[in-house]
């Protein structure tokens, strides 16, 4: 790990003992997503659908959806054009079924594909499922619809969104960090070459720079916790599902951006 990110985070450590805030911990007139800490040049490759490297993604999931399954039809008989009827599904996700189980967009495509085309599942990062949702986000990029908000406030009312909220403001690693110490009390500063963002997830699944192609949000959390020296949790674990769930409804009422670019 960079020297940097050793001094820095040990600094951060020294700010106070608790991560732990009243309520939110951002005020909503502050929030801020990614995008208002990236250079105008990453700005413009993420407003731009032609500049855009994601696109190789979601062109991939535009013929998936239109592909139909061995023993079933496609996607798009049953649910229509994406651009159409699911314009705004993908801003709801996560959600929490009513026996708790919380669901990303990613176990949902999962779950679609294994009840109602009876196929397998896609595994977690695979090319296919960042494509499909890759696609399906940029559906519903743009403003967050009215019954979408009201889902995300709804995700206070679970378990998984406690348990999530418990993990944002634990101290883990060796580096002695929450989340909340970089993405609440030091959002704005500068960490190297970094400016830290306030760590809201709206543009996953994003080409990050640095991977030099798209990823998950989960993709992202798992590099987090190795950051602080913490081992990161499986895929599609409850842990990072919980997490997902927490970090959605602080994001709230962000509109998406995915698929996103970041660094």
């Amino acid at each position: 790990m960079k020297r940097w990110v050793l001094v820095c985070s040990l600094a951060l450590v020294s700010l106070g003992a608790s991560a732990q805030p009243a309520h939110r911990g951002i005020a909503l007139t502050d929030l801020k997503s990614g995008t208002a800490f990236m250079s105008a040049d990453l700005r413009t490759l993420q407003t731009d659908d032609g500049l855009n490297p994601a696109s190789l993604w979601w062109l991939q999931g535009e013929r998936l959806w239109h592909q139909p399954a061995p023993d079933a039809p496609a996607c798009a008989n049953c649910h229509g054009e994406a651009s159409g009827r699911m314009a705004g599904v993908a801003a709801r996700y996560p959600r929490v079924t009513q026996s708790g189980v919380a669901l990303n967009l990613e176990a949902q495509i999962n779950q679609c594909r294994t009840r109602h085309q009876k196929s397998p599942a896609w595994a977690y990062e695979s090319e296919a499922l960042l494509a499909m949702t890759a696609w399906l986000a940029k559906a519903s990029r743009g403003e967050l619809q009215e019954d979408a908000r009201e889902a995300k406030s709804q995700l206070s009312h679970t378990a998984s969104w406690q348990r999530g909220q418990a993990q944002y403001y634990q101290r883990i690693g060796q580096m002695n960090l929450a989340c909340a110490h970089c993405h609440e009390q030091n959002w704005g500063r500068r960490l190297g070459g970094e400016t830290l963002s306030q760590g809201h997830p709206v543009a996953y699944p994003a080409y990050r720079l640095e991977w030099q192609g798209v990823g998950s949000l989960h993709r992202r959390l798992r590099a987090c916790f190795s950051g602080v020296r913490a081992e990161p949790p499986a895929f599609a674990s409850q842990a990072l599902m919980d997490l997902e769930v927490f970090l959605a409804w602080r994001a709230s009422p962000l509109p998406l951006e995915a698929p996103g670019v970041r660094r």
